[in-house]
């Protein structure tokens, strides 16, 4: 893989990783009171130490410092933050949507993501958290690419399922090439772009059956594709339930 998409492969995860950390940063109250702190923070003037504010001292160092890589990426970013329907448990849930660009070497980098979590609370603190769907673009073109992400957020186990990158706007006579890969929960942390094989699209995407493990828990996705006007990188995360009132509608 050319250095470029392993950079830009390196910064989705990056973002994957240091949003997922998002919430354990921030004091509980109902989901409401939460989602308004916590978007209050992202988006001051100085989020690091608006978080910290909001941060257990036992979790601030690792927590901060992906965070502070994250920014460093994208230093001009928007956040949005939302209550979501509490699970059948009885634990809230929190949405949320961050964009953000950045310039580099001549080159535009726009970033799109969006995560949905449920949240545990003790003594006025989030104690843990699970997250039930999570998604990261990240593009460097000339142009606006805009894609769409047909990939589900849960899958049974065993089950085959898409997953598919389309690129919405018509392609002429442009050539697409691209590849998906699974990453695993350690190359996410650590920010370990793996390699992707590359190899020539047709019909305006990436289109690919994949198998979902026998077992409950977590696969999650890298995709590439070059475009003529730019790299489109996707990050996506899928749980695997045997339990069929646990898909997502």
């Amino acid at each position: 893989m050319v250095p470029l998409l392993r950079a830009s492969l390196a910064t989705v995860l990056s973002a994957a990783a240091a949003i997922s950390a998002l919430p354990a940063l921030a004091a509980s109250g109902d989901g409401t009171a939460l989602s308004a702190r916590l978007q209050q923070a992202l988006n001051s003037d100085d989020r690091v130490q608006a978080l910290s504010g909001l941060m257990a001292q036992d979790q601030a160092t690792t927590l901060i410092d992906r965070f502070r890589r994250f920014s460093m990426r994208f230093p001009e970013t928007r956040w949005a933050v939302r209550p979501g329907q509490p699970l059948a448990d009885g634990r809230p849930t929190v949405k949320l949507a961050v964009s953000g660009t950045r310039q580099q070497d001549g080159l535009s980098y726009s970033f799109k993501a969006k995560q949905r979590l449920a949240l545990s609370t003790e003594a006025g603190l989030i104690t843990d958290q699970e997250v039930l769907s999570d998604q990261s673009v990240l593009t460097s073109a000339s142009k606006p690419l805009p894609i769409s992400l047909m990939i589900p957020d849960t899958v049974l186990t065993g089950s085959r399922y898409d997953v598919d990158v389309v690129v919405d706007q018509p392609l002429g006579k442009a050539l697409l090439a691209g590849g998906l890969t699974p990453v695993t929960a350690q190359q996410v942390l650590v920010q370990e772009s793996p390699d992707v094989q590359l190899e020539p699209l047709g019909g305006g995407g990436l289109f690919k059956s994949v198998q979902a493990p026998f077992q409950p828990g977590v696969q999650t996705w890298a995709a590439l594709l070059v475009h003529p006007d730019g790299v489109i990188t996707v990050s996506k995360r899928v749980q695997v339930v045997d339990d069929r009132e646990q898909l997502t509608p």
